[in-house]
Parts: structure tokens; sequence; C-alpha cells
């Protein structure tokens, strides 16, 4: 049975993948069990059998169930489909709050969101999405004239970094009244650390695409390997342009030193490296530096977006995007560096998250966020 004063939510993405569907994940779970009514909408065509099987795990928790229907990436004439159908069923549901989470997820929850009279409270978590297109570009302009329309629409605005939250206000104008910025939070077992037996030199996590960065990591390994160091890598993830990163990798030397693996659970990729490279040269807060963080990964990692938020008093040694140099040098001084000195600079860093980055803190301000947009 509800709880009396237990709210109707409604969560609204485009594709269950990576960091932002696990935020949505975490945080229905978490509100479910603090007795709210909670439902998905989601992308029908990405995912895969792992989104099957997280969402099949959380249906039990979802009293206003999963719905998954075609999701484009880019905006087209589909969108006007897919909108109408999320508004259907926000008729149909009837929540008190719907939550869209990323540009595409924004848009259907704040055009779904005003039926019969009755208009359930707006919520806006960006990720990064829109914001992420360099200022000046076509992209850029586009998109912030779509995102100052649906500011109108919006009760209230959740960041995950004050990054974001920065970026948002240079384009939409001071949103303070209505806007908060809101960690992802951690569950207390990711902060156990996960043993490496005979591990690569090298990891990369994330998606195979030229915003990661990776070909900065794969020219900073051929500088390293022209110094001597035999070093080995492992990038596991998958995307659009693995194939144009794999042959990157065969023009600098590596294709023998650089291994690919399919996506994994974090903590079996962890296993597999010494260190951790993150050579992004856009993020949002991403939950895959926080996940080594908190697992006492050893970290290499660009100064971009919300990282230097999850690095705190050891931002200082993060790097710029776009320099290899500069991650060789990174590299080579973590490689190099005294057991002892490692490990305290690997505990500081895990404890500093751990008293940031909360799972309960993040349920409990996003619950907030709501009642706020509610009153």
């Amino acid at each position: 049975m509800p709880h009396p004063e237990s709210l109707r939510i409604l969560h609204v993405l485009r594709a269950p993948v990576g960091g932002l569907f696990r935020h949505v994940v975490d945080l229905a779970r978490g509100q479910a069990q603090l007795g709210h009514r909670v439902g998905i909408v989601c992308d029908a065509t990405t995912g895969g059998e792992r989104a099957e099987a997280t969402l099949a795990a959380l249906g039990g928790d979802l009293s206003l169930g999963v719905t998954r229907l075609p999701m484009a990436r880019l905006p087209g004439l589909g969108d006007l489909a897919s909108a109408l159908r999320v508004r259907a069923l926000v008729s149909h549901l009837g929540p008190d709050v719907v939550h869209g989470h990323g540009a595409k997820g924004g848009l259907y929850a704040r055009l779904a969101a005003r039926t019969n009279g009755r208009r359930p409270a707006r919520i806006y978590t960006p990720h990064g999405g829109s914001f992420h297109y360099p200022p000046g570009t076509a992209q850029h302009r586009l998109y912030m004239a779509a995102e100052r329309v649906l500011a109108r629409r919006t009760d209230f605005f959740l960041f995950e970094s004050a990054y974001i939250a920065r970026l948002a206000a240079g384009a939409l104008g001071s949103l303070a009244a209505r806007s908060a910025v809101v960690y992802n939070g951690l569950h207390e077992a990711e902060f156990d650390e996960v043993p490496r037996s005979d591990p690569q030199d090298v990891l990369y996590i994330g998606e195979l695409r030229h915003l990661k960065g990776i070909d900065t990591l794969i020219d900073a390994l051929a500088l390293l390997r022209a110094e001597g160091r035999e070093l080995t890598a492992v990038f596991v993830g998958a995307g659009p342009e693995e194939e144009t990163i794999r042959a990157h990798a065969a023009r600098r030397g590596l294709e023998a030193a650089v291994t690919f693996q399919r996506p994994m659970p974090i903590r079996k990729a962890l296993a597999l490296a010494r260190v951790m490279v993150v050579p992004s040269r856009a993020e949002s807060l991403p939950y895959v530096v926080l996940e080594a963080a908190a697992a006492a990964m050893p970290l290499v990692a660009t100064s971009v977006g919300g990282i230097p938020e999850i690095f705190g008093p050891q931002a200082c040694r993060l790097i710029p995007p776009n320099a290899p140099e500069a991650l060789a040098g990174a590299l080579r001084r973590r490689l190099d560096l005294p057991e002892a000195e490692a490990r305290a600079e690997d505990a500081t860093l895990r404890a500093f998250v751990r008293q940031r980055f909360s799972l309960p803190q993040m349920v409990a301000s996003v619950l907030g966020a709501y009642h706020a947009a509610l009153r």
C-alpha cells in the first residue's frame, strides 16, 4: 500500500544505457522503496539484453510500470508520434511528477505533461545532453533555441554537476529560483576495493566515440612506448567509431598493445588494469569516474565537465583534454609513484567521494525538488 503522502512519479529517458540509465534506475528504486509509485518510459530499440535484465529486475518496484516505445537519437518527424504516445500515457497514469532525463527525455516529458486540465510538475535533468555542443556551432544554436522554449514548460531543473548548471544559466538566464545541483550517489558496497591480479597497464571504459578522447589516449601511449615503456591497454566499451579508433591504434603501431572488450559490469572491468584513464573532451558528472574512485582505482583524467567536482582537493592533478603530452606525463607520474604514496592518493579521493556522493542524499534531494515544484 502506498503511503498517503506518496507521489506518482514518471521518469522519461531515451536510451536505457550508460550513466543516465543507471541514475534513473537508482532514483526510481530509491523512490519506490520510500513508498512512492514510480514508472519509467524509455526507448524500445536500444539497450539490448542488459537493459532488458535491469528493467525486469526493477519491475517489481515500479507500480506505474515500464513503457518502451521507439525514440530516435536525433530530432525528426518520429518525435511527434513518440511525444503523443508519452502524452497519452501521462493522461492515463495521472502522475504528480513527470521527470525528463537527457535532451530527448526532457523534450517528451515537458511536451506531454499537460492533460485534462491537470498539470503534473515538470522536472528536467539535462545530464549534459544539449549543453555539450560547442558554442557557436549550428547544433548549439539549434538546441539552445529549443531549450529556451522548453524552459518555459519546466517547473524545476535538476543538474548533476555545478558545471552543467553554469552552462544552463548562461544559455537560459538565471534559474536560481527553480533549480538545484544534486550529485549522483553511490551504494555503500561500491566503496569496496577491487582486487587486480596480473592486469594490463591502462584501462579505458566507455563509449567508443570521438567525444571521449580515445585518440588522445592512443597518442599518449605511443609517446610512452617510444620512450621504451612497453605499456599495454584494454578498451572496454562499444560505439559508433570503434573501427576508426582501431585504425588509429594500428597507425600508431599499437595494434598488438591495445585490446578491445565488449561492455561488462564496471567492477569486472576495473580488475583488468593498473590505471584507469578518462581522456574525455566533454562530460557532465560521469558515473564511471565516481565508481572507479570509490573502488580506489588509480585514475588519470581530464579537467572537463563535472570531473573536477569529483576530484575536489585533488582537481589540481587533472589534465587538459586534447593534450597527448600532458596525458603521457600524468600516466608516467602515476605508474612511477611509490606504492605508499599511490595508495594514500587513492584513499584520499575515495574518502572525498564517499562523503560527497551519497545515494540516500541523492534520492532525498530529488524528492525535495519535486515538492518545491509542486508547491
